[in-house]
């Protein structure tokens, strides 16, 4: 078996609260879904079940500005909520829940670096790629996919890091956070124009984005990020690949306004597993992002980690 699959109880208990009296889209049957659906497909079987550990300060500010996590920490509640952000609700379980998110990653590092032909899924919430150096945004407190990359350039002894975003929304806080960085590529895909509203102009040469618009189906996906992504990140030859793994472009999940299935992420996720062959050793962690349907994120997870076990 060379699946991680890592997670923890505590992200299961973050909350965002109601909206108009119903759920919020981001809401603890993200996790219990995938995790049924791996169940009844016979998958999580043949997965390494890791728990995710807690992420220290120190290694929050891997990806974040110091005073900005002093101040998270500041303001988690014991009792009732705080709205850090417009879309950022802290609730008494959230702060734990952030830093075991923060921790998969790099728990996910620490697992696949210490053989060849090791891959991770980090199933978490609350997601991360919309926060910043010094803000939270997007549903995002801290930067999942960004803390991980730093904690491999920095512990790991590597000196490429490849991170790959095919969320419906422009990750724009890993974006402020690695930008004209040359030891990361950052590859973006996303809908245009549409929340947040960022990413279509490059900030820096390490940033490739593939802004598509509403409407766009598996096809065009496929051929405009083929033609962004993978002779750069041949020639860049990563020695890891992080994915940001959000599945809200999915045909199903209104959160988005493109037509994706599952096996258009099957498809991505056996390329880049091909790329991390070449290049990586194999070495690949993902972390999810979006994905709001419960059950088509369910089955596009099941998809996806089952190209990273291939």
């Amino acid at each position: 078996m060379n699946l991680a699959y890592i997670t923890h109880p505590d992200c299961l208990l973050h909350s965002n609260g109601l909206i108009s009296g119903m759920p919020h889209p981001e809401n603890q049957r993200r996790l219990t879904e995938i995790q049924d659906h791996l169940i009844a497909q016979g998958i999580e079987p043949w997965l390494v079940h890791l728990t995710a550990p807690v992420a220290t300060k120190e290694q929050l500010c891997l990806a974040h500005d110091q005073a900005y996590v002093e101040d998270v920490f500041q303001n988690a509640p014991e009792v009732g909520g705080f709205l850090y952000d417009q879309d950022v609700v802290m609730m008494p379980h959230t702060l734990s829940a952030a830093r075991h998110a923060a921790g998969s990653g790099i728990a996910a590092v620490d697992w696949v670096m210490a053989q060849p032909n090791r891959r991770a899924f980090c199933a978490i919430r609350p997601p991360g790629h919309h926060a910043g150096k010094h803000k939270a945004a997007g549903f995002c407190l801290f930067n999942n996919a960004a803390i991980a990359c730093y904690h491999a350039l920095t512990n790991a002894g590597i000196e490429r890091v490849a991170i790959v975003d095919f969320d419906v929304h422009h990750g724009d806080g890993t974006e402020d956070i690695v930008a004209g960085d040359e030891r990361i590529l950052f590859c973006s895909s996303f809908q245009h124009p549409f929340y947040p509203y960022s990413g279509v102009s490059p900030s820096a040469e390490n940033c490739l984005p593939v802004p598509l618009p509403q409407g766009t189906r598996g096809d065009t996906w496929r051929s405009a990020v083929s033609a962004a992504w993978f002779e750069r990140l041949d020639a860049f030859a990563p020695q890891l690949i992080v994915i940001s793994a959000g599945f809200d472009g999915h045909l199903l999940d209104d959160m988005g306004g493109w037509g994706l299935v599952e096996a258009d992420y099957e498809w991505l996720t056996q390329q880049l597993v091909h790329i991390a062959n070449r290049h990586a050793k194999g070495r690949t962690i993902s972390l999810l992002e979006g994905g709001y349907e419960p059950h088509a994120l369910a089955r596009s997870v099941a998809a996806h980690i089952t190209a990273l076990q291939a």
